[in-house]
């Protein structure tokens, strides 16, 4: 048996806040074959195991012939998958970090992005646009898009006092009746909330309140990406976890056997 059969086949058991896996069989085969295929970057498979794309894609939703923006797609972890589900029939919007940003960081991962488009023919559909809440905002055109996703950025937005206008952009985006799909780092609900976020992780309430500040009505919650040895209370915040490791050395055994860190993964819907 293929590992994306396996995968489908285990759906019903791993997910909760969905009936069914929604995937359909089309979709599901593609994304299978892309999460094998030679393309994705070394080390990325090795990830699967706490990102878990299939099931996450499976309760946002994901269908072949979506519209899909996906913000600040970074090195293109899910890019590798999201582009070939919708090469043929749907449209991926890379909603990436501007060309003029005046930070190293942003240049630097927006070149690797950029030279990972042009190097696979596979990518030839991705659309590029730039977001850099408050300033750029235009991430889609207005309400054309079925799906927006987020991976672990709420936190960034907090740091910079952007939080509001990033969910504002995604709401703007998407059609009605389309679904935000936002994965988080998760902070305890008795753990003090800073506005900033500086630890790296968010309490899951924050997170709803901000997506329901901006229009959107929260649909269902996922434990797909949860981890119970995350204690969320790491000397360097979530960064002292794999992949990041910031610590370097220090308590590295300790963080490995944690692992990445526990997420929420929240669905919302734009109403009609």
């Amino acid at each position: 048996m293929k590992h994306w059969q396996a995968a489908i086949l285990s759906l019903g058991m791993s997910m909760s806040g969905a009936a069914q896996a929604a995937l359909d069989a089309d979709t599901a085969k593609i994304l299978g074959e892309a999460m094998t295929h030679q393309r994705r970057a070394e080390g990325n498979t090795a990830r699967d195991v706490y990102r878990h794309p299939m099931e996450t894609l499976d309760f946002f939703g994901l269908k072949r012939d979506m519209t899909v923006v996906e913000i600040w797609p970074g090195g293109g972890w899910y890019a590798e998958l999201l582009a070939p589900v919708l090469a043929e029939q749907g449209s991926y919007y890379a909603a990436h970090f501007p060309a003029g940003t005046k930070s190293e960081y942003f240049r630097k991962t927006l070149a690797k992005f950029q030279a990972k488009l042009a190097a696979d023919p596979a990518y030839a559909k991705v659309k590029l646009t730039e977001f850099s809440p408050p300033a750029k905002l235009d991430i889609a055109p207005k309400a054309s898009a079925d799906l927006v996703l987020t991976f672990r950025n709420v936190h960034n937005w907090m740091k910079a006092g952007a939080a509001k206008e990033a969910f504002q952009a995604m709401y703007q985006a998407l059609k009605p009746g389309g679904v935000l799909g936002v994965v988080e780092h998760r902070l305890p609900a008795d753990r003090p909330q800073s506005e900033q976020a500086e630890s790296g992780y968010v309490q899951e309430s924050y997170v709803i309140d901000l997506a329901e500040a901006a229009g959107f009505k929260l649909e269902a919650r996922s434990e797909i990406n949860a981890n119970p040895k995350d204690t969320a209370d790491h000397e360097g915040g979530v960064w002292s976890l794999p992949p990041t490791l910031d610590l370097g050395e220090k308590d590295k055994a300790k963080y490995l056997a944690i692992g990445e860190s526990d997420r929420m993964t929240l669905k919302f819907v734009k109403p009609r």
